[in-house]
């Protein structure tokens, strides 16, 4: 996927933009709590923000957020939602904050939308010295019997190629490491999984399915 393509995709929540805010799960406390565990009460910088998913759960977490979007309506959802949020408009690309400002840049379902040729270089600018990048995805377990089900009958048209663990791992692998002959910004990454559910109806399953990006 070509970066204006890759534009096109990421900018297609906004229509959905209340849609995502009702029906998008929020992020697993002990997975925020593991990203953070390097820096402890950490200023963080929820980047790609979207309505503020992962931004309420580091705001339960006592964390100091601040949150960037680039869609004006996930922005406008936001700041609705969470008052009290410093949430600016910005991008992955070009970060509206001075340099070493953040202890941690955490994003929640957005990484795999930055350019991270440009991005990169601008979260090591905003992050302090021993700072933490995570990225955390929210991912349909196919071991449960209804998801394989559903992922069978459906095919990419509910269940995209990022959605669950092996096809997430697959279309992610490799990403955001640096091209060859090009200085690493970050030190060794790190994995880990942890169990989060969402109780759904068929309705809220369809309402969610229904906020993927445009394809």
């Amino acid at each position: 996927m070509d970066q204006d393509e890759l534009q096109l995709h990421a900018s297609s929540f906004g229509a959905a933009a209340v849609a995502y805010a009702e029906d998008r799960p929020d992020y697993a406390q002990a997975a925020v709590r593991w990203a953070l565990e390097p820096a402890p009460d950490p200023r963080v910088l929820d980047l790609g923000a979207g309505t503020g998913k992962l931004t309420a759960t580091l705001l339960a977490l006592g964390a100091e957020v601040i949150a960037v979007e680039p869609d004006p309506a996930m922005l406008t959802e936001l700041r609705r939602s969470l008052p009290d949020v410093r949430a600016l408009s910005g991008s992955a690309e070009s970060i509206p904050l001075p340099d070493a400002s953040v202890d941690a840049v955490l994003a929640g379902n957005a990484m795999h939308w930055f350019d991270m040729a440009v991005a990169g270089p601008e979260i090591a600018r905003v992050l302090a010295p021993g700072g933490v990048l995570a990225g955390l995805w929210n991912l349909m377990d196919d071991q449960v019997e209804w998801v394989a089900g559903l992922t069978r009958i459906s095919g990419s048209a509910a269940i995209g190629p990022r959605d669950t663990p092996a096809g997430w791992r697959a279309e992610t692998a490799g990403m955001h490491l640096p091209r060859t002959g090009a200085a690493a910004r970050f030190g060794s990454p790190e994995q880990a999984e942890f169990p989060h559910g969402q109780r759904r109806t068929a309705d809220s399953l369809v309402a969610t399915i229904a906020t993927r990006a445009v394809s």
